[in-house]
């Protein structure tokens, strides 16, 4: 699986209203894909599957299907009571020899941004799913993520996430308790997609979409960026690089990257657009 593309300060809707109208029927689910691959001072090409990848595959799927029978009966249960700050959201699986694939984000809790207090919160379908939804019909938005559509187009992106191993999380951004943002947590280097661009072992991946127009523009999604950035580095040690690899013709989303602490690495060929591999390195993260 490869998560969507992302858009910086291109993004989505017109509110962040969590009201349950649905969303307009127009769209089939042709969810952008690419991912990144770089080293720390040099960028080479490995074509090599990471051993933890192979790992992976020859696992039993006894956690993703509990997990999907979690998802499905939440589902059932309606949008219940909506609460932006636990972290009850169902859990990653967890990857050979015990460890997160992304190291307990579900736990890593709120951090101080010069926007204010924010937290990425694990996505809960029967909870976010007409959020989501309302963002991804935004017509910025849509022209990057590809995800316009009725609310099972977009169910149908979050749920193998949520039910899958763990290499891809996604999450509300919430900022002063406002959900504003949608992001995905990847693992770049776990994603078959990787082949396309050179990788290191636990490379870190983000995709994220703003929500409101009010909210871009302004620089905030700069400020976000190198605060989860910054996040990432700080709570998965073996990470070296946080990636990102937004379409070439998304310039805002570029211009966010580059001003968040990113350089441009190259230019990629992906099987849906020509991405700007940028990267945040962990050894430039007090220069950049």
């Amino acid at each position: 699986m490869s998560p969507t593309d992302a858009s910086a300060d291109a993004f989505s809707a017109a509110s962040t209203d969590v009201g349950t109208g649905a969303c307009p029927d127009a769209g089939e689910d042709s969810a952008a894909r690419g991912i990144g691959r770089g080293t720390d001072n040099e960028d080479t090409l490995d074509l090599r599957l990471p051993d933890e990848l192979v790992a992976l595959f020859e696992e039993g799927r006894s956690g993703a299907d509990a997990a999907t029978a979690d998802a499905a009966a939440g589902h059932a249960h309606g949008h219940g009571q909506r609460s932006w700050s636990d972290s009850t959201a169902q859990r990653a699986a967890r990857a050979p020899g015990g460890d997160d694939l992304l190291d307990g984000l579900a736990d890593w809790g709120p951090l101080a941004t010069p926007a204010g207090v924010f937290q990425l919160v694990p996505v809960r379908v029967e909870r976010d799913l007409a959020l989501v939804c309302r963002w991804m019909n935004d017509p910025a938005v849509t022209a990057f993520w590809e995800l316009a559509g009725p609310q099972n187009v977009t169910e149908d992106h979050l749920r193998p996430q949520l039910a899958g191993d763990g290499r891809s999380f996604p999450c509300l951004g919430v900022l002063e308790g406002t959900p504003m943002s949608y992001w995905e947590i990847y693992r770049a280097d776990l994603d078959p997609l990787a082949r396309h661009c050179p990788v290191r072992p636990h490379d870190t991946g983000i995709h994220l979409l703003i929500g409101a127009v009010t909210d871009r523009g302004r620089g905030l999604g700069s400020t976000l960026l190198r605060a989860v950035a910054d996040l990432v580095l700080d709570r998965r040690p073996a990470c070296t690089r946080v990636i990102a690899e937004p379409d070439l013709r998304n310039i805002p989303s570029v211009t966010a990257f580059l001003s968040a602490g990113f350089r441009f690495s190259a230019e990629v060929d992906l099987p849906a657009k020509r991405a700007a591999l940028m990267i945040r390195d962990r050894s430039l993260r007090d220069l950049l």
